[in-house]
């Protein structure tokens, strides 16, 4: 009998700061993405094959998986049997003062944090005691950190460049009708080939898929805001709300309707 995907998100709130946690079983390829949250989640059952910074990588029950900002990824079952996990999206600013080291594995075999992983995300999912489940997730964080971060390599420069900017630039102006290749290749003075290949270079994604994740994060504060599907859809340049459920699945793991929904009911809880 296939496996039955499903997910959960939930919004909660730690420290005074928004934390977005995902449980769910996967049966399906997340599409090449990035997060502006690191991303740090644990298997519980079966196994996940990750692509980060060109290099396969399985997490499997007992591993934790610790994603940085910015960085494009991929996530699939490495079976047909799927997995499922449990994954928090921590702002920089809630892993405390060693927010500036990097994780040079996103994946580290660690049985005790990721068992402490999966019970402060039950915790956090179910509106625990605020004092436990903001210590718990304290303790996490800070042994995450001090385990298996570092200082980043001497003379490491990140972020996109010129080409990369420029596109991006160019792309978020023109969100519900963007301009050809062509004709952004030709405003950076580089043949389509070149500015393909230097967009890929700087960012690690093609500029279509920048383009839909990028999409996928607007429409997400439109739900945020109370937006129905359609409306995000049609605001950000998607061809229809099947359009939009389809790539938010791809990338966010939930549908835009139960993603507004868990938005909008931590709204309420807070008020």
């Amino acid at each position: 009998m296939a496996a039955v995907e499903r997910a959960v998100w939930t919004r909660t709130c730690a420290a005074g700061q928004v934390l977005d946690l995902l449980h769910a079983r996967v049966t399906e390829p997340y599409a090449p993405h990035l997060h502006e949250e690191f991303a740090v989640g644990a298997c519980t059952e079966g196994m996940e094959v990750i692509r980060y910074r060109g290099t396969l990588h399985y997490a499997g029950p007992g591993s934790v998986v610790i994603l940085e900002p910015g960085e494009p990824h991929t996530g699939a079952p490495a079976d047909c049997a799927g997995f499922v996990y449990r994954v928090m999206y921590p702002a920089a600013d809630l892993l405390g003062e060693g927010a500036g080291l990097r994780f040079r594995e996103p994946v580290v075999i660690d049985p005790e944090l990721a068992a402490e992983l999966r019970r402060v995300h039950a915790l956090l999912s179910r509106a625990a005691e605020p004092l436990e489940a903001e210590s718990r997730l304290s303790w996490l964080l800070g042994e995450l950190m001090r385990r298996h971060a570092s200082p980043p390599p001497d003379g490491e420069v990140r972020g996109a460049g010129r080409v990369a900017r420029l596109v991006m630039a160019r792309l978020t102006a023109e969100l519900e009708r963007p301009p050809a290749l062509t004709e952004i290749a030709a405003a950076a003075g580089l043949s389509r080939y070149q500015l393909v290949r230097s967009f890929r270079a700087e960012v690690g994604l093609p500029p279509y898929a920048w383009l839909a994740q990028h999409r996928v994060a607007r429409a997400r504060v439109l739900l945020e805001r109370g937006c129905r599907p359609a409306e995000a859809a049609a605001l950000t340049g998607f061809a229809d709300q099947a359009h939009l459920t389809r790539w938010f699945r791809r990338v966010v793991g939930v549908t835009p309707g139960a993603y507004r929904n868990s938005v909008q009911d931590s709204v309420r809880r807070h008020r």
